[in-house]
């Protein structure tokens, strides 16, 4: 989940297993539908986008989509259990006009919470042959450079020196999507916390605490940071809960447990359609 590209050999090796041992269990994982598909996850503020997420009571995904589209476009969608979905929306212009536009438009749904996404170490400084190359990814997150050279004409050379900058950027990740229903004998959940103080300093702390429970790399919005991890059962992940909310920082501390994980990309590919055909060579700018 921290990097679909990285290869069956070196995952091998971090585990301590062999690269034909990952393969094998990579091709069982897929036949299960435990991973549904590898995909490019990229934040929006990496195209000079704006993100707002958005936690609302309800599960008809068909209706909270068509709610939240007057507001941006969606960016990804999770239903929990407990009957709550949570929702990432693509947003342009003053996000602090669309949280109160979207709490005046979301009248079918209950809105539980609204805040807006901000991560200072994410940067937007693609330029156009990045944003082709990315293109290319998008459809198939794995594929070979040599393929992605024959596609694009850009050399190999060119195309290494991309995804090493694409994989050093915050906001990008090589990742993919999995059914955490099918995931059976662990739980994977989210902790959602409220930070007053530094962030960094208290995600290292996080770190420190927590890393043998991660299922992916934690994620930073704002003042919050948001921890995946995955249990044994309910009463661990209770525990890990309540151990968040005791630490030295954390305001408060919400559980998530996903059913459903979806990112949407026509966001994505209609930010990359414009950009491209920018007259200046990095991005700057806000689409509509």
């Amino acid at each position: 989940m921290n990097n679909c590209r990285e290869s069956d050999r070196q995952i091998g090796k971090n585990l301590g297993i062999s690269g034909s041992s990952v393969r094998a269990r990579i091709r069982k994982m897929e036949n299960m539908n435990i991973i549904e598909n590898f995909t490019v996850k990229v934040d929006p503020p990496v195209l000079g986008l704006g993100v707002l997420y958005i936690v609302v009571s309800g599960q008809n995904i068909k209706e909270i989509l068509k709610q939240i589209s007057q507001v941006g476009k969606p960016f990804f969608v999770v239903p929990c259990i407990g009957g709550i979905t949570v929702c990432g929306i693509v947003a342009k212009g003053n996000l602090d006009e669309k949280i109160d536009l979207a709490k005046k438009l979301m009248k079918d749904v209950r809105v539980l919470s609204i805040f807006e996404s901000e991560n200072p170490e994410i940067n937007s400084n693609l330029t156009k042959t990045d944003l082709e190359i990315l293109e290319q990814l998008m459809k198939n997150p794995r594929e070979k450079i040599e393929n992605i050279s024959k596609i694009t004409n850009f050399s190999t050379k060119t195309i290494t020196r991309c995804i090493e900058k694409l994989n050093e950027n915050e906001g990008i990740q090589f990742t993919l999507t999995y059914d955490p229903t099918k995931i059976k004998g662990f739980i994977p959940h989210a902790i959602l916390s409220w930070i007053d103080g530094d962030l960094k300093e208290t995600l290292l702390k996080m770190e420190n605490k927590f890393s043998e429970s991660f299922l992916q790399i934690p994620f930073i919005a704002k003042n919050q940071i948001v921890l995946f991890m995955y249990s044994k059962d309910i009463f661990e992940m209770d525990k890990l809960t309540q151990m968040v909310r005791n630490m030295e920082n954390v305001k408060s501390a919400d559980l998530f447990i996903p059913k459903k994980i979806t990112f949407l990309h026509e966001w994505l590919e209609s930010a990359i359609d414009e950009s491209k055909i920018s007259p200046t060579l990095h991005l700057a700018y806000q689409t509509n």
